[in-house]
């Protein structure tokens, strides 16, 4: 999703588009807005990817959580970008699946690991820049659009601290907790040399 995107190499003013051309703060890289803002160019990477006959495909997601978003003023869209997201991909899913009944098509909410490390500050060690809570809430906010959106399952992925993935888990629980369902989760962790993590486990 990413190097695709990088290849349209949108402008300033395409990730702001017309709701956003007033924003305070730069917005230029922040992918997950373009959900709202260039809804035809994430259809289209979707169609692109559905076309190559991918089983699943992702919502332009990844960094679209209350953590991540606040470095571009605007955390409080953060439901907002998921649900539309996960619609977006909902709609060429189904279009696929409609022409070929056969192959069934899905969609995955995607779910980073956020833009700071729960383990490890490397800048002050022995402190979080964030409470273990708050990381839950960012994530809980996060698959309640993805799943309102329409989602099949839920990928936290490319995950590199097991404390992180660990208030994913429990954000994604506490939600199914509230909305009395659950939906199929998959994992991506990122394992360096050596088979372990970044912070060695």
């Amino acid at each position: 999703m990413g190097a695709l995107i990088m290849s349209n190499n949108p402008t300033e003013e395409g990730y702001r588009g017309q709701r956003f051309k007033d924003h305070p703060v730069d917005l230029r890289n922040a992918t997950d807005l373009l959900v709202l803002t260039q809804p035809d160019l994430i259809y289209g990477i979707h169609e692109q990817y559905l076309d190559a006959g991918a089983d699943i495909i992702e919502t332009d997601t990844f960094n679209a959580n209350i953590v991540s978003m606040e470095e571009f003023h605007l955390s409080e869209l953060t439901y907002e970008i998921n649900k539309v997201g996960s619609e977006l991909a909902r709609t060429a899913a189904d279009k696929a699946t409609a022409r070929n009944p056969k192959k069934p098509r899905y969609v995955a909410g995607s779910i980073g690991p956020t833009k700071v490390q729960l383990s490890m500050n490397a800048d002050r060690p022995g402190t979080r820049p964030f409470q273990f809570d708050q990381m839950v809430e960012s994530y809980a906010e996060q698959i309640r659009g993805l799943m309102d959106g329409g989602c099949d399952l839920l990928l936290p992925e490319t995950s590199f601290d097991t404390l992180n993935m660990k208030a994913c888990l429990f954000a994604i629980w506490k939600v199914f907790e509230e909305k009395k369902r659950g939906i199929p989760v998959m994992i991506s962790g990122t394992v360096f040399a050596g088979g372990v993590t970044l912070l060695g486990q």
